[in-house]
């Protein structure tokens, strides 16, 4: 899966690594809303292109996936300020 890295000199290389870096703090610099979004972007930094097999849980599920979630944002990070703003989508 990874042989294409074989191949590359070191700059190339160094370019790789610096690519998945800023994608990965892309992510991770994700606040508010931004927190909930299905990442492509992030997905789209593999060589292997492929259409993602994603399954998506009926509505009650979901939500209730939505609240843990966000239930373990407040164990996780308590100290982490309130982005308290609409979703304008």
């Amino acid at each position: 899966m990874d042989d294409d890295l074989d191949g590359m000199d070191r700059d190339t290389l160094i370019a790789e690594v610096k690519k998945l870096r800023a994608g990965i703090r892309q992510h991770r610099d994700a606040t508010g809303h931004e927190l909930c979004w299905h990442h492509p972007d992030l997905w789209d930094l593999l060589p292997e292109q492929t259409e993602p097999a994603i399954a998506v849980p009926p509505w009650p599920k979901f939500m209730r996936g939505c609240i843990h979630y966000r239930q373990s944002l407040d164990e996780q990070a308590p100290g982490a300020p309130v982005h308290d703003k609409e979703f304008n989508g």
